[in-house]
């Protein structure tokens, strides 16, 4: 019989169709293939196609030429403007602003064929320390409030370029998704005078029953009311609210766990196309008691429908316990980094 089942962060409610219980093999999709035909603007020796850089690692080579290893580039089309003030005003009981932002891209490899299931775990952390830079280097400007790095990995997941990148795009707002976890997590501290992602974690770990790997300082989960088949958590074991404010050693642990967790999804599910999102606190409000950050990782296995438009309820075929349990059994290459 299908489940309803109520996120306990948010308060949302899924469907968890048991009766359509799929296995990885079930779902029809589009498996991602690096073709690396055609000009890429990302590779190396085309940095002039590029805006010029904001941010690059590089251990030989002059800035905007090659030799880099990671590089950080404004989007070339961008959702919002970096220049000008925000002019908020009223149009009757409509409020607008400017569309004042930033909109960046992190190319995470000069090496077009690498994915970030592939590349070296310290490129890994490379790429995450980039992410950490942009982020302190952005929280300066007080226009901002929130900002959002994620990943589009396959045409079928939004990326324009298969060469593999990440985006980072600066908000005058708080984005409504997460302004949900973040009310959702306060109340339940002003509640229990605990943060609800700790407590989730304490839990998920006793029982097992979704737990998929971990390592010293995190851990992968398959959340209990998922939107969608095989989404994912990974969150720090320790309280930290603030993804820029972690510390060395626990970047080095997170790239291990993330390229462990990706290279399962690709065995299990044959290189699905995927979002990763990462979700922090608000800028005016970074450290707190209450919020844990974590990354959400949603393989693009299924569609978005008029039910789920209209309701705001999603439909899962597949139950996070079976998802979990598929990958926890997959192989892994590096077996310091799983249970």
């Amino acid at each position: 019989m299908p489940e309803l089942r109520k996120d306990p962060v948010t308060g949302r409610w899924v469907i968890i169709a048991t009766d359509r219980a799929k296995r990885p093999t079930d779902f029809v999709r589009d498996k991602v293939q690096i073709r690396g035909s055609g000009f890429c603007p990302f590779c190396s020796g085309n940095e002039s196609k590029t805006p010029p850089e904001i941010l690059a690692y590089r251990s030989n080579g002059d800035r905007n030429g090659p030799g880099w290893t990671v590089r950080v580039v404004p989007n070339k089309f961008p959702a919002l403007g970096i220049e000008g003030n925000l002019n908020r005003e009223g149009e009757g009981l409509y409020d607008k602003m400017n569309g004042i932002g930033a909109h960046e891209v992190i190319i995470e490899t000069p090496d077009h064929m690498m994915t970030l299931a592939t590349l070296p775990v310290e490129r890994i952390e490379q790429a995450l320390w980039a992410f950490r830079d942009r982020i302190v280097d952005l929280k300066k400007d007080r226009r901002f409030k929130y900002i959002l790095i994620f990943k589009n990995h396959g045409e079928a997941a939004g990326a324009s370029l298969e060469h593999t990148h990440s985006q980072l795009i600066a908000l005058p707002v708080v984005p409504k998704r997460v302004l949900e976890e973040v009310d959702g997590a306060r109340e339940y501290y002003n509640f229990k005078e605990r943060c609800i992602f700790c407590d989730i974690i304490r839990q998920e770990m006793e029982s097992a029953t979704r737990v998929i790997t971990e390592n010293e300082a995190f851990v992968v989960l398959a959340p209990f009311a998922p939107r969608f088949p095989f989404e994912l958590w990974l969150l720090p074991k320790g309280h930290q609210s603030a993804f820029e404010e972690s510390q060395k050693h626990e970047y080095q642990q997170l790239a291990a766990i993330w390229k462990d967790i990706l290279t399962r999804l690709d065995r299990i599910l044959d290189h699905p196309a995927y979002n990763s999102i990462i979700h922090s606190s608000p800028l005016p409000e970074a450290s707190n008691d209450y919020y844990h950050w974590h990354i959400e990782i949603i393989p693009k296995l299924t569609k978005v429908a008029g039910f789920e438009w209209g309701s705001g309820f999603y439909i899962n075929p597949t139950p996070p316990e079976e998802s979990a349990k598929f990958l926890r059994e997959a192989a892994v290459a590096d077996p310091a980094s799983t249970r």
